[in-house]
């Protein structure tokens, strides 16, 4: 296993890189727009701006690898991420961040789908899922190590802007120097919702109201918590443990979902998440610690669905097309991600900060639903004749190459 990682260590280190100042950026954002007294909706619009960047790497960087090489649109990834990290430090406004920060998804998603594809084409298929499995431990740690970086400095001043800058830039080092050759084409994914549907409606449904509710967490949650009184440092503890729960979560229950009828497992799972969205709206924890519970509790919850319905999606794909399958629902997802932090912003700025916990209980309301229609309109396939569920990284970390990857 060792021979297999090394030569991969430079592209880890570089993915490492990425991830850390991600989860800078993406955390600095909303708290600093906080502290300026940037409204929930422009707040949220920063999501929205992200998500479509990202949707937009996702579908046209197999078309920028295929005119000038992987190596080369990597370089270019990190620059132009770093470049739009320094202009929301010179203009510090909504209007500037919200086209910068789809410029940074878009640059994100490449720069992801490049390493990614890298890695896949030079671990073998003895070894592939193994170093998925570290690929994905190292990203996990890397986003949660940005985010809580902001616990030891203040976001008020230039350090957490400047500082993702010199990690995006740290990036590129590994790929450029590297000597590995560079790999194949990068997969491109078309999106086809008429044959998705087909195959499972609650496939294409669920995914877009987990989009939507995902979405609008990930953006929204440090406003909350900056509303709910949490301390700049409690605030990245409550951003970022919800991740690693959702993380933790996936294992049990994959290993429940390849056992019993997937609908109902994701209908417990949105039961739960329902649970959270409740605690949240009609208790409104005070204090650091019952904020944090229930979002962990929210975040276990809302972040092992997608792996869920990608693999019951799975189930009743034609043979071979899976890889279509994953990248097309990532694309409805991204779809979800867009819609969500727009309208969770506009309803905590014209509400309550609850609101955004309104917004995430009615996609999964609407999800449950659902899925009991479509189990009362078509019967379980037997255990025998499922796919297993893969535990994957979280959906606003993945790319079509990801699903190569978790798939092979």
């Amino acid at each position: 296993m060792l021979k297999s990682i090394l030569p991969l260590s430079a592209l880890l280190l570089g993915s490492a890189f990425l991830m850390f100042a991600g989860g800078v950026n993406g955390l600095i954002l909303p708290i600093r727009g906080e502290i300026e007294g940037m409204s929930a909706a422009s707040l949220g619009l920063l999501g929205t701006g992200w998500a479509l960047g990202y949707v937009l790497g996702c579908l046209r960087t197999s078309y920028l690898v295929a005119r000038v090489g992987h190596v080369r649109v990597f370089g270019a990834m990190c620059a132009v991420a770093t470049i739009s990290i320094l202009f929301s430090l010179l203009f510090v406004t909504p209007w500037v961040w919200i086209p910068l920060r789809g410029l940074s998804g878009f640059c994100f998603a490449g720069a992801a789908m490049v390493v990614e594809s890298w890695i896949n084409e030079h671990a073998d298929h003895s070894t592939r899922g193994r170093v998925f499995g570290i690929y994905t431990m190292v990203n996990l740690a890397a986003t949660t190590a940005g985010q809580l970086a902001l616990t030891v400095g203040n976001p008020a001043g230039f350090l957490f802007f400047v500082l993702p800058a010199i990690v995006y830039c740290m990036a590129l080092l590994p790929t450029a120097i590297s000597a590995a050759s560079s790999p194949s084409p990068i997969v491109s994914v078309k999106l086809d919702v008429a044959t998705l549907w087909r195959n499972s409606p609650v496939a294409v449904f669920g995914v877009f109201m987990v989009g939507i509710s995902n979405g609008a967490f990930g953006t929204l949650a440090a406003v909350y918590a900056a509303y709910a009184g949490l301390a700049v440092h409690e605030v990245a503890f409550f951003a970022a443990l919800p991740v690693l729960a959702g993380a933790i979560a996936q294992l049990p229950i994959g290993y429940l979902s390849d056992r019993f009828d997937r609908r109902l497992v994701l209908i417990a799972t949105a039961i739960v998440a329902l649970a959270a969205d409740a605690t949240f709206v009609f208790f409104t924890p005070q204090g650091v610690m019952p904020n944090i519970i229930a979002g962990a509790i929210f975040g276990a919850a809302v972040f092992s669905m997608q792996p869920i319905i990608v693999a019951h999606a799975n189930d009743y794909a034609e043979p071979g097309k899976s890889i279509q399958v994953a990248g097309g629902l990532l694309l409805v997802f991204g779809i979800g991600t867009i819609i969500g932090p727009t309208v969770a912003g506009l309803a905590m700025s014209e509400f309550h900060s609850t609101s955004l916990f309104w917004i995430t209980a009615g996609s999964h309301i609407l999800l449950i639903l659902f899925a009991v229609a479509r189990i009362r309109a078509r019967d379980s396939l037997s255990e025998e004749d499922k796919g297993s569920f893969v535990a994957s990284p979280l959906p606003r970390s993945t790319t079509p190459v990801t699903q190569v990857m978790a798939e092979s």
